[in-house]
């Protein structure tokens, strides 16, 4: 089967291409600052966000396993939209307090939901064994649209007043995201159950989980995924005013005031990087002809610490220069490891667990989350953003050494 002709590869493709059209995300962070919300503020949203995830992520996925992907996919977008509309109207903290829950329940029920439709649709088709292929392939078509988001963005943000009227244009690709969901056909909804029952429900739950658990394997790679991803997820969005704060002192002749600048370069940031994201996607298969996904899942995860340390120092000594090089590694790295953590799950995980174990590391991610955002808020203003970039490093690496170092130790092989 050649996979780019493939129609319903092509609707997996669209699909992400339009999810990840969100022209909010490069000013999501000054968005929050210009509503007069503190570091700590902002930590508590974000970590408010990761407590609806590590809620509604497991229970998620056995609705989807179970109640159909289909139904809860098109569920959650319902979900954004709402959301979407609250941070247009919200000017308080109470107000962008409930956006950010209904944008969590959103998160929960989509993530790990469409994945597992990638994998039975594979399976269907009997190219199970291109699972890493396909998903970097349609993997870079999400991080096409995060590129042409990002440069749209600047054009519309240079247009409106204020960065909330951004979220309404958000609106339009999460609809067509909606319609396209509806058109997959009903064999990926995988419904199993058709009688809605509480009782079967946390029978069904409890089952998954003990399975999940059980599986050492898979656990392991699990744990490197979502501390990796939840240390990504944090601190990605801190070095957004840095950098512009850098740039902006470099630049002293231009037309644009302080405000379009930061609009203009927020955007362009995010949009060239996404094209490197949608490079290193589609191409990340190609590695494994000279290390395996586990090795790479290995290494990169100890190189974050030492970058997390090196970010520090770039910006206690003004090194923009480094810490563009830096941010960019960073924004990339994870569109780099994900089609080998799906490699590696796919050959160790029940196929009527897929959803709830994409669920399962995803409520990882949250429960560090919840903890982190707050703290590494608390610390940024507290003392210092480079100073919160260096702890945060040092921990990192202390965990490799006490964590993996140990279980290599052990002669534990995961593949």
């Amino acid at each position: 089967m050649e996979i780019k002709k493939d129609i319903q590869i092509k609707k997996f493709c669209f699909y992400g291409f339009f999810k990840n059209l969100k022209f909010f995300e490069p000013y999501l962070f000054i968005y929050f600052i210009r509503n007069g919300l503190s570091f700590l503020e902002i930590g508590i949203l974000f970590s408010l966000k990761e407590i609806i995830i590590y809620t509604f992520e497991i229970p998620s996925g056995i609705i989807a396993d179970y109640y159909g992907k289909k139904n809860e996919l098109k569920m959650c977008f319902i979900m954004y939209i709402f959301s979407f509309l609250l941070f247009f109207i919200g000017h308080n903290f109470f107000i962008l307090t409930i956006a950010m829950i209904l944008f969590g329940l959103g998160e929960a029920f989509r993530s790990g939901t469409h994945k597992a439709m990638i994998y039975e649709y594979l399976e269907q088709n009997n190219i199970f064994h291109l699972k890493s292929r396909v998903y970097g392939y349609t993997r870079s078509y999400s991080k096409i649209g995060s590129a042409i988001s990002s440069f749209l963005a600047i054009a519309i943000a240079l247009n409106l007043k204020h960065y909330h009227t951004i979220f309404l244009f958000s609106i339009l690709p999460y609809l067509i995201d909606f319609i396209l969901v509806n058109s997959y056909d009903e064999s990926l909804n995988g419904r199993v159950e058709t009688e809605i029952s509480l009782k079967k429900f946390i029978m069904l739950m409890k089952t998954q989980l003990k399975s999940i658990v059980s599986n050492k394997k898979l656990n392991n790679i699990v744990i490197n995924s979502s501390v990796y991803a939840s240390v990504y997820s944090v601190i990605k969005d801190y070095i957004q005013p840095i950098i512009v704060a850098f740039l902006l002192l470099t630049i002293t002749d231009t037309v644009y005031d302080i405000d379009q600048l930061t609009k203009i370069i927020l955007g362009v940031l995010y949009g060239t990087f996404s094209i490197g994201s949608v490079i290193v996607s589609r191409y990340s298969y190609k590695a494994n002809k000279y290390i395996s996904s586990k090795k790479i899942m290995d290494f990169t995860f100890i190189a974050l610490g030492g970058i997390l340390i090196l970010i520090s120092f770039s910006i206690k000594y003004n090194s923009i220069v480094v810490l563009l090089i830096i941010y960019f590694i960073i924004f990339v790295s994870e569109d780099f490891r994900k089609p080998h953590f799906i490699a590696i799950t796919g050959d160790y995980m029940k196929k009527e667990e897929r959803a709830t174990v994409m669920s399962y590391n995803s409520q990882m991610k949250s429960t560090l989350m919840i903890v982190m955002s707050p703290l590494v808020g608390f610390v940024a203003d507290k003392f210092s953003i480079n100073m919160m970039f260096l702890i945060l490093g040092i921990l990192i690496l202390f965990i490799v050494f006490t964590v993996f170092v140990f279980r290599n130790n052990k002669g534990e092989d995961n593949g």
